[in-house]
């Protein structure tokens, strides 16, 4: 196995030089060597390490001074003495000033120095994977490479990349849980509009006789309860970008409003005169077959390619094996740190059974089994902290690839559904829908 990382060894004795380069490469690591203080300091200074060993005891510029001069220009990576038994003491306080650890000269175990750079390694990983995390998620973004894990989506990263920096308006289609939201989210930041307000509705989940208000805003009196003047979505997003999730649940009465919004650029609040300039970029997302519901005649044609402008796909997780250990691994490391947990290892029959499974709430179902598997282990997560249903996956049945989307839906339904003994409720968790969704899907497909 190759470790990507590369070290700077620095050790004014040949022999003993060598013989660290030798455990080191062995081990597959990158190696670069230097002999005194006053030269690594020009190596650090041209180029980066992942670790720096070194000898405290060194000509010129001892490993502490060296370790002082790169920490105050603020190009120090993690650093480990090399230090004689009676130096040990300098050593340890060398550790309040910053210094990662240090190992004791002559070596009498190569195992020793292998665990301690694989040790530091690892941890040095973590920190900056944690750095990532919390810079990203500052704006409710996961890193790219976990969000854009697979190479199915490999597709959908270069079209967002693509249209991010327009003013064109975005539809983005999949199943539920497969990230619109962070998707929209990424074409936001993207954008020319990124300083002002990402702005998120969900269609689905705001009763009919509620969403023209919560779209436009309403006027004090403009129906019962109205006791004060509220702006609305499109307002609250002025100047930045509007997410309309769910967009194919949207009730064909207020489709004609938003249309006509979208068309003038102009629109009123409930129970209003005064006109309001509509300076927001549109981006919709939908789990529904569009094409199927134009032509059902419950969404219109014309606000479809008002919408429709640059489509975006995005795959369903079970489609994305090869980037479930990924995002597996970024679930993880999150539910562990939100948690206060500790978690040294995934086993591999966790993974084996993540990827034997279908998955059909997508993203957000194993986020939620990686959030529960977190909380059941004890420093490592096994097969046991599972779902049963996970462990033991009932096989979906083949289906026909010609079946439509909404003939595939209908059998997820059904499939979940039987899973849960008839329980909607864990059914639309387990699908990663509302329990209203669900039941209108129910509905929808006779199966009430």
């Amino acid at each position: 196995m190759t470790n990507q990382a590369t070290i700077l060894i620095i050790e004014d004795d040949p022999t003993f030089r060598s013989l660290l380069v030798a455990i080191l490469e062995d081990e597959g690591y990158d190696i670069v060597e230097e002999e005194n203080g006053k030269q690594a300091l020009l190596t650090l200074r041209r180029r980066s390490f992942d670790l720096v060993l070194s000898d405290l005891r060194l000509p010129g510029m001892d490993g502490l001074e060296l370790f002082r001069s790169v920490k105050a220009e603020g190009i120090a990576p993690p650093f480990v003495l090399l230090t004689a038994f009676g130096t040990v003491e300098e050593a340890v306080s060398a550790l309040k000033e910053g210094v990662t650890d240090f190992l004791t000269k002559p070596l009498k175990d190569p195992d020793a120095l292998r665990t301690l750079v694989r040790r530091t390694l690892e941890n040095r990983r973590r920190e900056l994977t944690l750095t990532v995390l919390k810079e990203r998620e500052v704006a409710g973004l996961p890193p790219e490479e976990v969000m854009f894990a697979g190479a199915a989506m490999a597709e959908a990263r270069r079209l967002i990349g693509n249209v991010a920096d327009t003013p064109a308006s975005v539809l983005i289609s999949g199943e539920s849980g497969t990230g619109k939201e962070l998707a929209a989210r990424m074409i936001h930041l993207g954008s020319q509009r990124h300083d002002a307000a990402f702005v998120a509705i969900n269609c689905a989940a705001i009763p009919e006789n509620l969403m023209e208000s919560e779209l436009f805003g309403h006027e004090k009196g403009a129906f019962t309860g109205a006791s004060q003047a509220r702006p609305g979505k499109f307002e609250l997003a002025a100047g930045g970008t509007l997410f309309l999730d769910e967009i194919g649940e949207l009730p064909l009465s207020l489709q004609a409003k938003l249309l006509r919004v979208l068309q003038e650029r102009t629109f009123e609040r409930l129970g209003g005169r005064r006109e309001i300039r509509a300076d927001v970029r549109i981006v919709a997302a939908t789990n529904r077959d569009l094409g199927t519901e134009i032509r059902e005649r419950r969404f219109r044609e014309d606000l479809y390619y008002r919408l429709n402008v640059f489509p975006i796909h995005l795959p369903p997780l079970r489609e994305r094996c090869d980037g479930l250990p990924i995002l597996t691994g970024y679930l993880v490391l999150r539910a562990a740190q939100q948690i206060g947990r500790v978690i040294s290892l995934v086993e591999p029959e966790v993974h084996a059974a993540i990827a034997d499974y279908g998955w059909p709430g997508n993203i957000r179902e194993l986020q939620n089994v990686i959030e529960r598997a977190v909380i059941l282990s004890s420093g490592r997560i096994t097969l046991g902290d599972l779902p049963e249903l996970i462990r033991r996956p009932v096989k979906e049945p083949p289906v026909a690839t010609d079946g439509s989307l909404q003939d595939r839906e209908r059998e997820a339904i059904l499939e979940v559904l039987t899973q849960c003994d008839g329980n909607r409720r864990l059914a639309a968790e387990r699908l990663g829908i509302s329990k209203r969704t669900l039941q209108y899907r129910l509905k929808e497909y006779g199966l009430v």
